[in-house]
């Protein structure tokens, strides 16, 4: 008798696995304002009259999608007390910290991401 292995059969994917999705600006742009909503603890409808901008709109900011004009969200960033370059600012921040944890070792330490508003 010999000690022969069972047959394995081997699997050899079609296509290698997609790369991580970098997360979409309106969806960082959208948690920043609804997080800081949050934190105040007020409703939409407060936020979107105090910018007199429609309801379902800033929810739809607030959800990634909708990708909001820079008057929009100025005007909302103001409504929460922030100015446009307070929210831009939060958002580099969060975009920073979750495509860092994204990038292979040695691309992450290249330095931070700026952005010119």
């Amino acid at each position: 008798m010999s000690s022969h292995a069972p047959n394995r059969a081997r699997v050899i994917p079609l296509r290698p696995a997609p790369a991580p999705r970098e997360p979409l600006w309106r969806d960082v742009v959208g948690d920043v304002l609804r997080r800081e909503r949050l934190a105040q603890e007020r409703t939409l409808k407060d936020v979107a009259e105090a910018a007199r901008i429609s309801v379902p709109y800033l929810s739809e900011i607030e959800r990634g999608r909708k990708e909001a004009s820079s008057e929009v969200l100025g005007a909302a960033a103001r409504s929460l007390g922030l100015g446009l370059a307070g929210v831009l600012s939060l958002a580099q921040q969060e975009l920073a910290r979750s495509t860092s944890t994204r990038m292979p070792p040695g691309r992450a330490s290249m330095g931070q991401v700026r952005l010119a508003a």
